[in-house]
């Protein structure tokens, strides 16, 4: 179903409410067809500009929200603060969609009150299950993570955390352990795990940096066929930066939010399953 600010109060509230802004009627309609398509019980709530979604908010609440980077009047850094000061749901998600994502993502330009971010070059198929992880999480059976973190107590709470969504978690003391796992299936189709999970600063020699290095350089294993999710809590924007152009395929920043590292993590399991050829609908 796909309504307009005005509806809003005939809803019933059993159905996941999305707010999708976009300046482009056209692009708001394509990713709302696919989203009541793909997301069970979808109501799709379509604005062109924030002024609009103000009148969203005004009239009841949403789950989640996504939104284009550059908007009619104003952009979607300024709409998620609007998004914020109108809900006061500090947790609600806030997705900015755009095809310069990343480069804002690694200049550090995005504020707090932006949760996520998706590439449009990924397509609108792959934006479904990406908000499907946020709204409507399922679990992945079978799928495998290769966990590295030296604290015994951060471990146990993160493994705690992924293995009550059904993954499955390897937890390796250290980046040498993890290599060897890595180097007994090297010679196979299968790199010895669905996802890697690391943290970046760890007390053996070799860091979460050096892992990434060698999953992407000596291993030769591409994003999709390796998704690397790094932990950290270093605020300093250069090193983040350095690790997704290293090859990370998302951060996940300390202290950990349960919802938000099992939305990344599915996601990028999700991801790697989908077609290579998958791009914009």
């Amino acid at each position: 179903m796909t309504t307009g600010p005005n509806d809003l109060r005939h809803l019933a509230t059993s159905a996941p409410r999305i707010l999708v802004v976009d300046g482009s009627k056209l692009v708001r309609k394509l990713i709302g067809d696919v989203l009541v398509r793909e997301v069970a019980d979808a109501i799709v709530l379509s604005c062109g500009s924030i002024a609009e979604a103000r009148e969203v908010l005004a009239s009841g609440p949403v789950e989640l929200v996504t939104t284009a980077l550059a908007l009619p009047d104003g952009d979607g850094i300024a709409l998620a603060r609007v998004v914020r000061q109108s809900s006061g749901q500090a947790y609600m998600p806030i997705i900015v969609v755009s095809g310069e994502a990343q480069a804002h993502l690694e200049a550090r330009r995005f504020t707090e009150d932006v949760t996520d971010y998706f590439d449009k070059a990924l397509g609108h198929n792959a934006l479904a299950t990406f908000i499907r992880g946020y709204v409507q999480p399922q679990p992945i059976p079978g799928a495998r993570v290769l966990y590295v973190e030296d604290s015994r107590v951060v471990a146990i709470a993160t493994k705690r955390m992924l293995e009550r969504h059904g993954l499955t978690v390897m937890h390796f003391v250290g980046v040498e352990e993890a290599l060897v796992h890595l180097d007994a299936h090297r010679e196979g189709l299968y790199p010895g795990a669905d996802l890697v999970l690391t943290d970046v600063y760890l007390k053996g020699e070799l860091s979460g940096h050096d892992l990434l290095d060698r999953i992407r350089g000596e291993y030769g294993y591409g994003k999709r066929r390796l998704p690397v999710l790094v932990m950290t809590g270093d605020a300093n924007p250069q090193n983040q930066t350095e690790l997704l152009r290293a090859g990370a395929n998302d951060l996940v920043l300390k202290p950990i939010e349960e919802r938000l590292l099992v939305t990344k993590t599915l996601f990028q399991l999700r991801l790697a399953q989908l077609p290579e050829t998958a791009g914009p609908a």
